[in-house]
């Protein structure tokens, strides 16, 4: 019985020790649970890059054609846009396929033509559904006017490396606002095997920075081949017309690899280098059809693309352009083209205005002259690929040659108006952007004396700060 009133304080202490702590608890004097609650992001995985990318969608800058790629499955073909950020008034349904390449299988690639929009306006668009759906958007251009300014960036030979990352990073810092790409995109031919798809897939993610947003105006290079019989790939540019249109049919040709669009105050017209081009071809019958529609009234600036340059003095691909000179060259002296851009060279170098039109196997000058009715050729091949730079110029530098450097880098043309235009070419030196050679682009038709005479005062204002011009 003594035992039993022992063990009575013990109880009384245990309880008091629940009573004190029990108000300790209940006074907060201990921890705390916060009543804040973090907005939760969805608990899903981060949606792979798509390839996003966008290009011009007919003749005259009023759609663009949204290309991207899912993966595993087709899922929906359909864009929503709007002109309002998350609120998407329209619908636009494309096409969906996909292509194998020696044992790789691409993902599904879909293409959606946009058209019926607006000039100089902002649209908000998104593609697929759920919780894998991904928004973007993009401006259309000014409507066409010959004194409207505009801002191209020119891009050659990018590929895939840390030189090709600062070429394009150094790009989306210009502020221009569309891309006229001069051919050699990804690179992935000099891969193997399934290795050419994945290199395709990494290189769409790779300027979908800018390409999503921003539509870039393809031409196909020498690495767009890939005739690899060696896999059994014998179709020439299989994985690049899967995955890159043009807007070809809007301007009457018969071929995605030759097509001419306008945009503000530019006609651009996009050749190939690598299909038949000689008199009669389709290509040839397209381009004498084409330059004759080019209205210098409405959009003063004719520009042309192409892969491989005409006027090149570095022992890479040295006459490999000659052919194609010996076919064009006079017509782009006769309809006074401004500027003709080339890539494939992987270097920069700019001509002076001079042709090549009077000489033929039986008579006349061998060698290229100054010609003020002829445009400046300018190679900008130096995106930065994996192939390397070419340094080998040939000495002594050629009369037509005025500038010329083995260096990586990005061009912009800014059109002022219809008479002028500022061009830079920016290499890229231990990572910074460096403006090394501009000059000021005078318009071959809008030049000439008597047109001048017609402008208004304000179209002739000089354009100061620069060393040369042409």
């Amino acid at each position: 019985m003594p035992k039993v009133f022992e063990t009575q304080p013990i109880l009384l202490q245990l309880i008091l020790v629940f009573v004190i702590f029990s108000g300790f608890f209940k006074n907060g004097n201990a921890g705390i649970t916060s009543d804040f609650i973090r907005s939760e992001w969805p608990s899903i995985d981060i949606p792979l890059d798509n390839e996003v990318h966008i290009t011009q969608g007919d003749y005259n800058g009023k759609a663009v054609i949204i290309s991207w790629v899912t993966p595993d499955e087709p899922g929906t073909n359909k864009v929503q846009y709007g002109v309002s950020k998350k609120k998407y008034d329209f619908t636009a349904e494309g096409t969906v396929k996909n292509y194998t390449f020696y044992n790789y299988k691409s993902g599904y690639i879909h293409h959606c033509l946009v058209d019926g929009l607006e000039y100089e306006t902002k649209y908000y668009y998104k593609i697929g559904s759920g919780d894998s759906s991904r928004e973007f958007w993009f401006q259309t251009p000014p409507k066409i006017n010959p004194d409207t300014p505009y801002k191209f960036g020119i891009i050659g030979d990018l590929g895939q490396t840390y030189n090709s990352l600062s070429t394009l990073e150094h790009y989306m810092q210009s502020g221009a606002q569309a891309v006229l790409f001069v051919g050699d995109l990804a690179y992935a031919d000099r891969y193997k095997y399934n290795d050419v798809g994945i290199r395709w897939d990494s290189w769409g993610r790779f300027v979908e920075r800018s390409a999503a947003y921003q539509p870039w105006m393809w031409s196909a290079g020498n690495h767009e081949i890939e005739y690899m019989p060696y896999m059994g790939e014998v179709i020439p540019f299989k994985s690049y017309l899967n995955r890159y249109p043009t807007p070809h049919l809007a301007s009457k040709s018969s071929s995605p690899f030759w097509y001419a669009i306008r945009r503000a105050s530019a006609h651009i017209i996009v050749l190939s280098s690598y299909s038949s081009f000689v008199k009669y071809t389709p290509q040839w019958e397209w381009l004498r059809e084409e330059l004759k529609r080019v209205d210098r009234e409405k959009t003063p600036w004719l520009i042309v693309l192409m892969h491989i340059p005409i006027y090149n003095s570095n022992e890479a691909h040295f006459m490999e352009g000659e052919s194609m000179r010996a076919v064009f060259e006079k017509w782009f002296v006769r309809y006074k083209v401004d500027v003709v851009f080339a890539g494939h060279v992987h270097a920069y170098e700019r001509s002076y205005r001079v042709s090549n039109i009077h000489y033929n196997v039986s008579s006349g000058d061998r060698f290229p002259a100054a010609d003020e009715s002829a445009p400046v050729y300018i190679t900008v091949g130096d995106g930065g690929n994996q192939e390397g730079l070419a340094g080998r110029f040939r000495d002594p530098q050629p009369d037509y040659s005025a500038f010329r450097e083995a260096s990586y880098g990005h061009s912009t043309l800014e059109i002022k108006n219809r008479t002028h235009a500022i061009y830079h070419w920016n290499r890229n030196d231990d990572g910074k952007k460096v403006p090394t050679d501009a000059f000021v682009l005078h318009n071959q038709y809008w030049g000439s004396n008597l047109r001048r005479k017609k402008l208004k005062k304000h179209h002739l204002r000089t354009v100061v700060g620069w060393v040369s011009s042409y």
